[in-house]
């Protein structure tokens, strides 16, 4: 999954950016309104955790300026406001849930996963192809059974295989939502990952289709 980060505090957006990748999240880090205006244009985000206060703008507008231009993406507000009125404002103003200023990235994350949850996706809580079954919810994949431990970008890959199972997946809808603008264009960090999913899960489990993509296989 793909996050935008909106703060520009240096200090605090490095940790958060640096903790969702660290989660397997691909993320983007805007520093301003007009920077995050053109991330969300280029690229459709699984959720988007937005500063209230930014240099060249407020973010409850540019929060209820998405909203009204169809945005449907999870929004996190954070900002240093706690007062009753400044909650409501932001919520008001389309955001799902609101954190304030300081918080511990631990919380950060968890509230994330939790509006992820809880958006409209044709992800299960489990998904079964031939030998796996992917449990999405746990994030954990068992092969005949037995859970086989891999790194959360292994995970992510496999998850958003599944979340399209039966599909032929393309090279570029997998870096827009595994990764992010820290991966070299051209690079082989797409087949690095799925050999490494085949050597674990069995070269049967994901199929090349050439000048394609990549498709999870059924089993069948």
């Amino acid at each position: 999954m793909r996050i935008l980060v909106v703060e520009d505090e240096a200090e605090i957006a490095a940790v958060i950016v640096q903790q969702l990748r660290a989660e397997g999240f691909g993320v983007d880090l805007a520093g301003t309104v007009a920077e995050a205006r053109f991330h969300a244009d280029v690229h459709p985000y699984d959720a988007i955790v937005l500063d209230r206060r930014l240099p060249d703008g407020e973010g409850g507008r540019l929060c209820d300026e998405w909203r009204s231009a169809g945005v449907e993406a999870p929004i996190l507000m954070l900002t240093a406001l706690d007062a009753t009125a400044e909650v409501v404002a932001g919520l008001e103003a389309g955001a799902d849930d609101y954190l304030t200023k300081p918080f511990a990235t631990e919380e950060l994350i968890a509230r994330l996963r939790s509006l992820l949850r809880r958006r409209p996706t044709r992800r299960h809580d489990a998904i079964v192809a031939g030998a796996l079954r992917i449990e999405t919810a746990r994030r954990r994949v068992r092969r005949d059974g037995v859970i086989v431990p891999l790194t959360t970008k292994e995970f992510a890959l496999l998850a958003f295989l599944a979340d399209r199972a039966g599909e032929v997946v393309e090279r570029l809808d997998i870096l827009e939502h595994c990764w992010d603008h820290a991966y070299e264009p051209g690079s082989n960090v797409i087949d690095v990952h799925v050999a490494a999913l085949r050597r674990k899960l069995g070269a049967e489990a994901i199929e090349t289709v050439r000048g394609a993509g990549y498709r999870l296989a059924d089993g069948s």
